[in-house]
């Protein structure tokens, strides 16, 4: 029961004291000029949407996914004399062939290829 008291006591403190920084925020009027772009005081010349290549972003991905693969290898190699040779191996194996099936996975749907 105090538990609960004490719980609705907090969650009002922090409604009042979210409604009072509503309340007193200078950023509540927003007027065109503060919404639009600045470019030494002239209109803009294009739009801000610049149209980006999701081939990019998806050749991005790929390289932080295979950088985070490098990362969990060294660990391993490093292991190699302190742990059990046979569990080391299975585990080692396991990530390489996870590692070469992606691998397989993203040049079958063409991802490794930069132009179609």
């Amino acid at each position: 029961m105090i538990l609960m008291i004490n719980t609705l006591i907090l969650l009002a403190i922090c409604l009042l004291m979210l409604m009072i920084t509503m309340l007193i925020s200078k950023k509540m009027i927003k007027s065109m000029e503060k919404l639009s772009p600045f470019e030494c005081g002239f209109n803009p010349f294009n739009s801000n949407r610049i149209p980006f290549s999701i081939h990019f972003f998806l050749i991005s991905i790929i390289f932080l996914i295979f950088d985070v693969e490098i990362t969990l290898i060294i660990p391993m190699i490093l292991n190699f004399f302190s742990s059990n040779l046979m569990i080391w191996y299975f585990t080692c194996t396991y990530f390489f062939f996870l590692l070469l099936f992606s691998l397989y996975f993203e040049w079958k749907i063409q991802m490794l290829t930069w132009t179609n």
